[in-house]
């Protein structure tokens, strides 16, 4: 049994709470926030002890942290839950400059503790199923992947100035995506963005609406579009087309009626809320993280996985400012 703490009680350290509970082989034992409320409340819905984030970490009765706090503490956290040799659960982005991303790897391979970065989407049943089936062949050798994402309105402008940009922020989930479907890593970014949902997120620096084209050593392609803005819902789609014939993942509907009536055919929305629409990816790494650690194998994605995605949102940016590819190694 592997008895976890999770440090931020927030909206994500809930679910992920949810998730352990809902898991073979973990319990959550202490909870920690820099907010008294949120942690009390966590802890008596749950049933644990509450600490400071320090004492958490230094626990007996914790093997292993959960960091769901915003992205400035990771960094300290992680080198604290190392010395400390608790095996972590982060959340994405590990950190938002990628060299202290490689502190981190320094400090979690010398204390030898297992590191899993919390990319959820890699667990989504149907993107796990695409995943598994170009493994298999079906479509022979990948050349052309597609990923849309896009939210249904953007967040305040407040976290819009905290958040490292829309590369950073948003479209790290679909980089790390890309990476996983293309099965080779890219070698070269090329992005353009706009700010046409909001001017202020323009006026503080940012965009919201962005393009990519990443391309691997041997030609093959990935094309990402991001909005801050879907009327229809919350927009996740991707497709691979491969020499054989192609996959696609659709987006989850709010419910899967359709009518036809003399005006056309009708179905529902697109789910609305990323935590609706990846509940059952949220169950699942949480789940691979405690089967890993019980097994006492490493989890994946690991924070090498992390760094690399963070090394294509930096490039992304730089793209961005440039108005030029950027080559990444």
């Amino acid at each position: 049994m592997v008895n976890i703490g999770i440090l931020g009680c927030g909206r994500i350290g809930q679910v992920h709470a949810r998730s352990v509970a809902q898991s073979e082989g973990a319990v959550v034992t202490v909870v920690a926030d820099a907010f008294e409320a949120p942690a009390a409340e966590l802890a008596a819905r749950i049933g644990c002890q509450v600490l400071d984030a320090d004492a958490l970490i230094q626990s007996a009765d914790v093997d292993a942290v959960i960091i769901g706090t915003p992205t400035d503490t990771h960094y300290d956290l992680i080198h604290a839950a190392a010395k400390a040799g608790k095996a972590i659960f982060c959340e994405k982005p590990v950190d938002m400059s990628a060299d202290r991303i490689r502190d981190c790897i320094k400090a979690v391979e010398t204390s030898g503790v297992a590191f899993m970065t919390a990319f959820n989407r890699r667990f989504d049943p149907n993107f796990a199923n695409v995943r598994a089936r170009i493994t298999a062949g079906e479509i022979g050798n990948v050349e052309l992947v597609t990923i849309q994402s896009r939210d249904p309105s953007p967040p305040p402008i407040s976290y819009i100035k905290s958040s490292g940009g829309l590369f950073r922020d948003m479209m790290i989930h679909d980089l790390d995506m890309a990476r996983f479907l293309l099965g080779e890593e890219p070698v070269s970014v090329y992005a353009v963005g706009s700010s046409l949902v909001d001017p202020a997120i323009g006026e503080a620096g940012d965009v919201d609406t962005a393009a990519v084209t990443l391309t691997t050593a041997s030609g093959k392609i990935c094309q990402i579009s991001n909005s801050r803005r879907a009327t229809y819902g919350y927009d996740q789609r991707i497709e691979v087309h491969g020499a054989n014939g192609m996959l696609r993942a659709e987006n989850m509907l709010e419910n899967t009626v359709e009518s036809a009536t003399e005006s056309g055919f009708r179905r529902a929305p697109a789910q609305h809320f990323f935590l609706e629409r990846y509940e059952a990816a949220y169950r699942a790494e949480i789940a691979e993280f405690v089967t890993a650690l019980n097994a006492g194998s490493q989890a994946n994605p690991s924070i090498h996985d992390g760094l690399r995605a963070q090394v294509l949102a930096d490039a992304a940016t730089k793209s961005y400012e440039t108005g030029k590819p950027v080559s990444v190694r």
